[in-house]
């Protein structure tokens, strides 16, 4: 694996939205300098961190989980060396060993990664949904050696699934994790690996795939220090401190449930952990443990509203001591936004933007005006420079739409699969990230949609994320995708996905009617609606968009009109 393109003229670029001054330094140098912040610990590797969060407040809360287990920052360090030590002597895993791993949001996930991290493996976090096919296919481009799974979950048999797949990969070996690790005295392990000086020492010890829907899956190869850079950035736009009490109620395999594993080693904060998001069991849980941050998209923080709105009259708000709603995975609607503000408190959603491949490369911070909470997904952070550039390659002025290019520390590595590189990296070494935006004059972002995601009806463009905005503020309106579909006459025709609130009803004239009040141009108003019962969306809160084009070009004749 070569590294990606860093051509030495790309900082001379016209570029938009530049980071903070204080995002100039390394990451390296900003750990070093995390002391200076009451609470706050930094150390240039995940292990590192743990060392040190353990010395420095031993009997604070690192996890609480639903069903009631506690481990505080000492258990975790305690318990990340046997465990260490149990795979090490019982399954050879040693520095550089690949690790793929496919866990529910369990404490014993959060100990696991601790303990790769002392032994300095490569690790490979594979989210819950994927099931044969895709876990074949990322343990052997991976290479793992080593492949932890549950023996169920959800009602699929991992166990079943994990030794088909090792039956036909040479020299992998299984290990069913049920609720439990394998454990040794910590004494017979060899030294740590030791910590990057430079942040372009740190070597890769992550692996995240990407979820594609056609395509096989992408590896995204990160260091400690890129996914520690992303943990900076959110732990300072939401100014996280040791009292705080944050929701890790979706899959711990995405790159952000490790985020949020790093910025609680940093900052000292206390994870509520759930296996499995219920939408009434675990808002009453949060609630319980005095949330104060309640991530972590748009599918939980509706959970939330409705959780709120089914309370007696009178009851007062469901999270009497929140401070914000981080938000990410997925743009916000605006008006959800002003929704959860209004009705359960806080500051309403804090939002960032990011991708597997660069995690929270833009975000909100708890001092930002309101119209801008509601409407952007923050300015970039600290060390990040966002171009917007337009369909000829070039850099477009503020305010105009264009495909967001990011260079920052929190960039990967580059992919496993090397060849993608050339195609995934400008010439001046900006990850093209695909997604169509814009920047304000104060370095604000807004996604305006996919470059994929743009529905071309008689040669005009309509962006699906501008119709669903304003459809998602229609009374009726639950949720919304809005997808185009293949149209004889038109090219595409744009097909509105609406789930409903109880009770509520909706056709496609009142859809149309509303948006053209609402300011939209009628070329670009649905010409299909579909009511769901709910819009279908990955655990990490992303719509299924190919899923819905598949449902209704196959399954739907063209509407009338």
């Amino acid at each position: 694996m070569s590294d990606p393109p860093r051509a030495g003229g790309a900082a001379d670029a016209p570029v938009h939205g530049a980071g903070s001054t204080a995002g100039a330094a390394s990451v390296v140098e900003r750990l070093a300098r995390a002391g200076e912040r009451p609470g706050w610990v930094g150390a240039p590797s995940l292990w590192s961190l743990v060392e040190r969060r353990a010395a420095t407040t031993p009997g604070r809360a690192l996890a609480v989980e639903d069903t009631g287990a506690r481990l505080t920052f000492g258990d975790y360090r305690d318990r990340c060396l046997a465990a260490a030590a149990g795979l090490a002597r019982h399954h050879g895993v040693g520095e550089g060993t690949p690790v793929s791993w496919e866990l529910p949001t369990w404490v014993e996930s959060l100990v696991l990664v601790g303990a790769l991290a002392r032994l300095g493996a490569r690790q490979n976090p594979i989210i819950p949904i994927y099931r044969g096919r895709e876990v074949g296919f990322v343990t052997r481009q991976s290479g793992a050696r080593l492949l932890v799974v549950p023996p169920s979950y959800r009602g699929f048999d991992f166990a079943a699934m994990a030794a088909e797949v090792a039956a036909g990969s040479d020299g992998l070996e299984v290990l069913v994790a049920d609720r439990s690790l394998p454990e040794a005295d910590p004494t017979s392990l060899p030294p740590a690996p030791p910590d990057p000086d430079r942040d372009e020492d740190a070597p890769v010890r992550w692996v995240f795939y990407t979820s594609g829907t056609t395509a096989d899956p992408k590896g995204a190869q990160h260091t400690d220090l890129t996914v520690l850079a992303a943990a900076l950035a959110m732990s300072e736009c939401l100014a996280i401190t040791e009292d705080d009490v944050s929701a890790l109620v979706f899959p711990f395999t995405h790159i952000g449930g490790i985020g949020w594993l790093l910025a609680a080693l940093v900052t000292g904060c206390t994870l509520l952990v759930t296996e499995a998001f219920d939408p009434v069991a675990t808002p009453a849980f949060l609630a319980a443990h005095g949330v104060t941050l309640a991530g972590s998209g748009t599918p939980f923080h509706q959970a939330y509203l409705a959780a709120q709105r089914a309370l007696a009259p009178g009851s007062g708000p469901l999270f009497p001591v929140v401070r914000a709603y981080p938000g990410g995975g997925a743009p916000k609607p605006p008006q959800l936004h002003r929704d959860v503000r209004a009705e359960i408190g806080g500051l309403g959603i804090v939002s960032g933007y990011g991708l597997t491949e660069a995690p929270i490369v833009a975000m909100a911070t708890v001092d930002d005006p309101d119209d801008k909470l509601a409407e952007t997904e923050g300015r970039p952070t600290a060390g990040v420079t966002i171009r917007v550039v337009g369909l000829d390659g070039q850099v477009v002025p503020s305010g105009q739409e264009g495909e967001l290019r990011v260079r920052g520390p929190q960039v990967m590595r580059g992919y496993l699969d090397a060849t993608l590189d050339a195609a995934a990296f400008d010439e001046d070494g900006y990850f093209r990230t695909g997604d169509l935006g814009r920047l304000d004059a104060e370095g604000y972002v807004t996604i305006t949609g996919r470059l994929k995601d743009v529905i071309i009806r008689n040669g005009e463009n309509i962006s699906a994320k501008e119709v669903e905005d304003l459809l998602y503020a229609h009374p009726a309106v639950a949720d919304v995708a809005v997808v185009g579909l293949p149209d004889e006459r038109t090219g595409e025709r744009a097909c509105a996905v609406v789930a409903l609130h109880p009770g509520a009803d909706l056709d496609l004239e009142g859809v149309r009617s509303f948006l053209v009040g609402a300011g939209l141009r009628v070329q670009a108003a649905p010409e299909q609606l579909e009511v769901v019962a709910s819009v279908p969306r990955n655990p990490a809160g992303k719509v299924l968009k190919q899923a819905l084009r598949d449902r209704y070009a196959a399954g739907s004749a063209r509407p009338a009109g």
